[in-house]
């Protein structure tokens, strides 16, 4: 590697950072939706592996780092791995600690990523002998996933029964699409199911606002004064290891060990499972959703990167939720990557372990800075200016908007459907976790019920 390639990562690593940060600001900027793209374009341009990977994984944690923030504003989660803080978050809201909230995340963020770069790298090598059998049973191990995510969740029968029905519907749609010829056969519909689901319950909300009944039924609110607790956040240290307490970072560093371990395991129910054990037996309201969303962003970001790096590194296969999603890109995008040549194949490990840390490097020191130092003057700025109605508009916009990329005005129709049923059991109890994991398997699951 030579330091023209050194720079240039270096480069595309700062832009990344810069990028996402104001991406990540946005509400409803998924990393499905906003990175997958970018990086699809990247890799058909035919730019360098390398810096690829780079502005990849600057892209990822900055994303990471900033989406807190509309969490913390407007219980609206920034992106998928968000969504498991919004309660917490919430709670901080009404003590008027918003902006306490968002540092509080983003130093769980940096706990995170410090965490579980090393750690994903040595996970990864130590599974490179046993690749072979990993890809052999790929997809048992998502099922298995799903299984067990539905045992540790709090409705674990209703969870274990949508399985199958949730299955029949994602792939009934799939097989739909083929026979009309809205895809080429055998195209698999990803994306816009899985955003489908992120806003399921958005959703199924507005269509309970065409219902006359149910409309005159909801509840309204007055108008209310939101008031900021009084802190000077440019006196503030960007060090995260002066406003966590001791406790919130040790808890945060054991939650980014589990997350790399349980790299295949859907991001969104295990952030949700460890967040609430840890902080459970904790009464003080204040105390409890600060430690829950430390926690729960160093995890979430744990999960991520092991979920890039490690499929990348040992397997070249995506098998993980991230590697599935917004990592998909460098795993597969023909004619350039294949399943039989891809970042997997083209990178040496030192190429791993460098461009891993220039992008984790380049979006912790910027993008850290900036959320920690102006967390509160981007409260007031959006509570302010920004509508409620447009964080809600412009992600769902988002979603539609995909979904016809994905597979043209039919899909919107079907998006529509994945969301109410995903929102109705959503409210029923079974969390984003498992729908993703039905979403991962549902192929193998169908095939096998179909004795295929």
């Amino acid at each position: 590697m030579d330091g023209v390639l050194i720079i240039q990562m270096v480069l595309a690593a700062v832009i990344a950072a810069l990028m996402y940060t104001i991406i990540g600001i946005a509400p409803g900027t998924d990393e499905t939706a906003t990175i997958a793209p970018v990086t699809l374009v990247l890799v058909l341009s035919g730019l360098n592996p390398n810096i690829i990977l780079t502005f990849f994984m600057s892209a990822i944690v900055a994303s990471k780092l900033t989406d807190s923030i509309p969490v913390a504003l407007a219980g609206i989660p920034g992106g998928v791995m968000a969504t498991p803080q919004v309660e917490h978050a919430l709670v901080l809201k009404r003590f008027g600690l918003s902006d306490v909230s968002i540092q509080k995340m983003a130093s769980g963020s940096v706990i995170g990523t410090l965490i579980s770069v090393p750690v994903s790298l040595l996970f990864a090598h130590a599974l490179i002998p046993f690749a072979d059998a990993i890809k052999d049973y790929g997809s048992p191990i998502f099922f298995a996933g799903t299984i067990i995510l539905a045992l540790i969740s709090k409705n674990r029968w209703l969870a274990l029964v949508s399985i199958i029905p949730f299955s029949l519907l994602i792939e009934g749609l799939r097989h739909l699409y083929w026979n009309i010829g809205v895809v080429p056969k055998g195209a698999n519909v990803f994306i816009s199911f899985f955003l489908g689901i992120t806003i399921g319950p958005v959703i199924l909300t507005l269509f309970e606002l065409l219902n006359k009944e149910k409309r005159d039924r909801l509840e309204r609110y007055e108008r209310k004064t939101i008031v900021f607790k009084k802190t000077n956040n440019m006196k503030t240290k960007a060090n995260p290891f002066t406003i966590l307490t001791k406790k919130e970072a040790g808890l945060s560093a054991l939650s980014s060990v589990i997350g790399s371990a349980a790299f295949i395991l859907s991001p969104v129910g295990l952030t949700t499972f460890l967040g609430e054990v840890f902080s459970s037996r904790i009464k003080d309201p204040v105390k409890k959703a600060s430690l829950a969303i430390a926690c729960m962003e160093a995890l979430a970001n744990a999960t991520y990167i092991s979920g890039v790096l490690i499929p990348l590194i040992a397997l070249g296969i995506p098998l993980s939720p991230m590697a599935i999603g917004p990592a998909n890109p460098l795993f597969n995008a023909p004619p350039v990557y294949t399943a039989n040549h891809n970042m997997h194949h083209l990178l040496t490990n030192f190429d791993f372990i460098s461009a891993a840390i220039i992008g984790s490097a380049a979006a912790l020191i910027i993008t850290f800075y900036i959320t920690i130092k102006y967390s509160r003057q981007i409260c007031v700025f959006v509570f302010k200016r920004v509508p409620h109605e447009a964080m809600l508009g412009l992600f769902f916009g988002l979603v539609l908007l995909l979904a016809y990329m994905d597979a043209g005005w039919m899909n919107i129709g079907g998006v529509f459907l994945i969301g109410i049923v995903a929102g109705t059991l959503y409210r029923l109890g079974v969390n984003y976790g498992v729908q993703f994991m039905i979403l991962y398997s549902a192929p193998w699951i169908i095939s096998k019920l179909a004795g295929q």
